[in-house]
């Protein structure tokens, strides 16, 4: 029987719940979390879309099959084409405007994860890559549905960040999210022990830099 997409998450237990339920994420569900450290997090995260664009890009490369290699433009031209200027958008809503986007400085948070997803795509293969990416991908997903199925998460207009959820939550994302999963199953599904072992390295690695993306928000860190 082949691995799966849980055996990663089995194998990095407490990290992926340090990702999934860290005290930023609390804070989105009850409504509490300090809109500067909000709009902190929202602007690096602009930046962080960039370089998930360029990860599309290197995904591109990688790809070997016409299959990937569309799902990779489909990806790339989503991030470009809708969701930076959904991104844009919303930041204006909390008062952010385009310019000040522009001339964000990267955190070095920032930094560290989106270099880690390129560099673990270029020095490997392609499931390298969407392994390094699903913290992001698959995690913000159940994120999300962590936080619709907590008694104490704040919904409506009483949460400031409720529309952040709903994001997440909706058909749409989680459309992608389980597509992401498949893709990811039918891949884990042929390694052996050996290369599991190496791909256990690389999430627990990319959930980390999450895990310190999460907190930087928190601490609006640079």
């Amino acid at each position: 029987m082949g691995y799966r997409f849980t055996d990663l998450t089995r194998a990095c237990h407490d990290d992926w719940r340090a990702y999934v339920e860290h005290d930023f994420v609390r804070g989105l569900g009850t409504g509490t979390l300090d809109e500067g450290a909000f709009r902190h997090y929202l602007q690096q995260d602009y930046l962080f879309l960039i370089h998930f664009a360029r990860a599309y890009a290197l995904a591109a490369y990688k790809s070997r099959t016409l299959a990937d290699l569309r799902q990779a433009h489909e990806g790339l031209k989503a991030i470009v084409d809708v969701e930076l200027g959904l991104h844009v958008g919303y930041c204006r809503e909390w008062g952010i405007t385009e310019a000040q986007l522009a001339a964000l400085p990267e955190a070095r948070a920032t930094m560290a994860y989106t270099r880690y997803v390129l560099d673990t795509g270029n020095r490997g293969d392609l499931l390298d890559l969407h392994v390094a990416l699903a913290p992001c991908l698959v995690g913000y997903g159940e994120i999300a549905n962590w936080l619709g199925a907590q008694p104490n998460t704040l919904r409506g207009n009483a949460n400031p960040y409720d529309a952040w959820i709903a994001m997440y939550e909706g058909e749409e994302f989680q459309a992608a999210m389980r597509a992401e999963l498949a893709w990811l199953d039918a891949r884990l599904a042929d390694v052996t022990p050996a290369r599991f072992d190496e791909l256990v390295e690389v999430f627990r690695d990319a959930t980390r830099l999450e895990i310190d993306f999460w907190q930087m928000g928190l601490d609006r860190s640079l």
